[in-house]
């Protein structure tokens, strides 16, 4: 894993653990199941926020959580 991909694993822990009010550890579990599904994630928030009556305007293949 490289460096970049690790701190945003941090910042990412250290935001729910602080939004969340969970510990370190299960902030951490949390940020790291995130990280890797983020191709699920994404495609379920779409999901989400979409309406029913027109299609999407954005292609989930085109959205991601972090940016390369």
């Amino acid at each position: 894993m490289q460096k970049q991909d690790l701190s945003r694993l941090m910042y990412l822990s250290w935001e729910i653990q602080r939004k969340k009010k969970y510990s370190r550890s299960k902030s951490l579990f949390a940020a790291w199941t995130i990280f890797l599904t983020e191709d699920i994630t994404v495609y379920h928030l779409i999901r989400k926020h979409s309406h029913e009556r027109y299609t999407n305007k954005i292609q989930p293949q085109d959205l991601t959580l972090f940016q390369a």
